[in-house]
Formats: structure tokens, sequence, C-alpha cells
């Protein structure tokens, strides 16, 4: 078992690799390794992410088969699956880094600033569930003079819509709040650029 801040410098290191075009790539379509993982896995890190195709976590962090835990739903939110899958992987598996993962521009708080702006007629009731849980990280900001500056909006959505999943896990689970206590689970929040490809780790860090 590696600790939070060793799984942390791992994927700082592996971010800095993708994005100087260094990456080990190869490492992401070697079968040998995936033979080896056949009994048994041990991911460093957790990595709760949006389902956005280009913001795909082991080619982010430049890790290979077997490092990531990956858990992917539009909006990086949080719904008891998602808190189920975290807790399941680090009490199955010890692993004690889970990373909230955002990016820049996300669909899904577009689509939410929209909605709040605009109500729409024909929205579908599981598009809405994604859409209720991204809301309450945009209703404060829209009450602010952000709401005459759209890609400022966004942004700042962005990272309040990551906190509010970081801040779900640390206290919306007692088994996640036991690990965080007594075992050294730590549960950050990051956003990946669509723009640079850098990532930034900005809550719990």
């Amino acid at each position: 078992m590696i600790s939070a801040q060793e799984a942390l410098q791992r994927l700082r290191d592996g971010n800095h690799r993708f994005v100087s075009s260094i990456g080990s790539g190869e490492m992401h379509l070697n079968l040998a390794r995936g033979v080896e993982l056949i009994q048994q896995q041990q991911p460093i890190a957790i990595i709760l992410g949006c389902s956005d195709a280009r913001v795909p976590a082991e080619i982010v962090f430049d890790q290979g088969l077997g490092d990531l835990f990956v858990i992917r739903v539009a909006g990086n939110v949080v719904a008891p699956s998602q808190v189920g899958s975290v807790e399941f992987a680090a009490s199955r598996f010890n692993t004690r880094l889970v990373v909230v993962l955002g990016h820049s521009t996300c669909g899904a708080v577009l689509a939410t600033i929209e909605e709040l702006q605009r109500p729409a007629e024909n929205q579908s009731i599981n598009l809405r569930s994604i859409v209720d849980r991204v809301r309450p990280s945009v209703e404060t900001l829209l009450k602010t003079e952000l709401k005459n500056d759209l890609p400022s909006l966004v942004k700042h959505a962005v990272r309040s819509n990551v906190r509010a999943s970081v801040d779900h896990l640390r206290h919306g689970s007692a088994v996640l709040e036991q690990l965080i206590r007594h075992e050294g689970l730590m549960v950050v929040g990051a956003e990946y650029s669509l723009e640079t490809g850098v990532v930034e780790f900005f809550d719990g860090v």
C-alpha cells in the first residue's frame, strides 16, 4: 500500500510527462501487464471524473493498466452509486487517494447554467438528475456579478462543483469518514485544463 501523498506525487509526475509529451504510452497497451492483474489489482488512486471523452484519466496522468480505479459520470457528480464505488475501492484495495477530477468548460456545468437561466420543457428525468446535483454549485454564483461574465461563471462553477463532490465524499459516507480519520485516506479536488493539459490540484492537498 502506498500513501496518499506518494500517490498524489505519482499523479503530478505523470501529468507532467503527459503535458511534456514524454509519456510512457506503451504502458496503456501492455497485454502482459493485463494478464498479471487478472488475480489482483492495487490501484494507487481512485479517480472520480467526468465522462467527457477529452479527459481520460489514465492518459492525462500517464498511468498504466491497474494503476487507477476510475469512476466516470457526467459532471463528476456524486450519487449513491459513486459513493459506493469509492467505498469499494478504498476498502478492498487499500487505495488511499481519491481525486475528484473536473475540467474546464464542462458540458454538464454549462447545461446546468442554461437550465437555470432558461428551463427546458422536455428535459429527461435522467439528465435532470445530473443537473440537479450540479445546481447548488451554480445557483449561488448566479447571484453575483459573475452572471454577467459567462466564461468566468463557468470557471468558478467548475471549481465549486468539484468542491461539492469532494465535500460529499468526505462527509457523506461513514465508511470514508472512518478511513479518513484512521487510515490516511485523502480526498482532493482537481481540474484538468483542456487548453493546456495541466491538472491543478486545489482542494484538500
